[in-house]
């Protein structure tokens, strides 16, 4: 069977018109002995109405029923864009059913809020689709082994897909949004950045990691199964970004640099006058992880006399989670735990600064003649990150893609 997955994000299924668009747009693309797995997103801004909604009511996020039924009613935003969809399409005369995450057989974790896909049991849609063409799968949820609903975080119907299309072994993953494609950067704060046709995993999953607009989980999926991923735009007939395996790309020049990612809502966390023992960084990011914090940089400072100062990076909605937490466990007095928010990311990414010197010290550089101060830095073998004010993040994209890519 020959299957191909689409994903929709939400800004394309926003009212009934668009839905009809995009049903007419699904039926256009059926090919005869293909069949379509559509993920589709809750419509417009109806996440961000359920989480202020169900705010008002959220008083302990440390309480595991809260959370519970908070995932339950966010789950509902992406159940009402799967109903109108089926329903549309079959207004159009295309044969289809609608599934939520659990019917689909997306099988997470028990982490409310930021579930991990841990299967997928494709055995019902594969019967269903013996008299069905198109099979329309709620994204951004599944089920728990405990039966619960869960979310995967936010972005999470990209990995929805990703999942789907490994499993199933489609011939592609399509994700449909509302911009042309992947971008050197990101053209509201870098105008003249440029669409990027090929990109490789690797390079996508520092760049959605570091705030492009794709969940990077999906991205890990798609490079695990080597899932071949195009992003483009919903309305408009664009080439948009393939994504593939590095040896796939085409053969073309192209920059060392592919992009520069920027993100925002960065804050920093310092612990002064740590105990520089065994276990001490364990006793600090192990309950964290366990309450679905993501620490990004961490650095630490050489041991003097027996103590240490230890800094990273969250999000700024974890923030106060966290020093509650640290608080708690007495890994460190209040007085001595530093925080600084408004802080972002800006890094240069590309698979051709392996092994080449000389990329820091121009990203430095054009950094300190911009007079942007950097908090912290952070490295792989792809990719140049650093931590810097938020008020700086558009002087310093614009600045260093002028450097690299222009």
């Amino acid at each position: 069977m020959k299957i191909i997955v689409q994903k929709y994000g939400g800004t394309s299924l926003s009212n009934e018109e668009k839905i009809l668009n995009v049903a007419k747009k699904i039926k256009a693309s059926l090919i005869e002995s293909y069949k379509l797995i559509v993920v589709v997103s809750a419509m417009g801004d109806s996440t961000d109405n359920l989480v202020k909604l169900g705010s008002e009511f959220l008083d302990d996020q440390s309480n595991l029923e809260n959370l519970r039924d908070f995932d339950q009613l966010l789950s509902t935003g992406e159940i009402v864009s799967a109903s109108l969809m089926s329903l549309a399409l079959r207004k159009i005369g295309v044969k289809s059913v609608s599934f939520s995450g659990s019917r689909a057989g997306i099988n997470t974790n028990s982490l409310h809020g930021s579930a991990r896909i841990s299967s997928v049991n494709t055995k019902l849609i594969i019967e269903q689709f013996e008299n069905k063409d198109v099979i329309i799968v709620a994204g951004f949820q599944g089920v728990s082994d405990s039966g619960e609903t869960t979310t995967l975080g936010r972005g999470g119907s990209d990995t929805s897909a990703v999942a789907l299309a490994a499993a199933l072994n489609a011939i592609r993953c399509e994700i449909y949004t509302d911009v042309d494609g992947i971008f050197s950067a990101d053209p509201r704060i870098v105008p003249n950045s440029k669409l990027i046709e090929n990109i490789s995993y690797e390079e996508m999953l520092e760049m959605a990691s570091l705030g492009a607009k794709m969940h990077p989980r999906s991205i890990e999926i798609a490079a695990i199964n080597e899932v071949t991923m195009t992003i483009q735009h919903s309305e408009k007939n664009t080439k948009g970004t393939i994504l593939k395996k590095e040896g796939e790309k085409n053969m073309e020049i192209r920059n060392a640099v592919t992009g520069i990612p920027t993100s925002k809502g960065v804050s920093k966390v310092t612990l002064n006058n740590v105990k520089d023992k065994p276990g001490i960084a364990s006793s600090i990011f192990e309950p964290l992880s366990a309450m679905g914090i993501n620490v990004d940089v961490i650095v630490q400072t050489a041991s003097s006399e027996g103590t240490t100062n230890l800094s990273f990076t969250l999000d700024d909605k974890d923030l106060k989670p966290c020093l509650d937490e640290l608080i708690k466990s007495k890994v460190s007095d209040r007085k001595n735990i530093q925080t600084q928010s408004s802080l972002g990311k800006v890094s240069i990414v590309g698979t051709g600064i392996q092994n080449q010197p000389g990329y820091a010290s121009r990203m430095f550089k054009v950094l300190a003649n911009q007079n942007i101060n950097i908090e912290m830095i952070t490295t792989s073998e792809i990719r140049i990150t650093c931590i810097i004010k938020e008020s700086d993040l558009e002087a310093a994209a614009q600045s260093l893609h002028e450097e690299f890519i222009d």
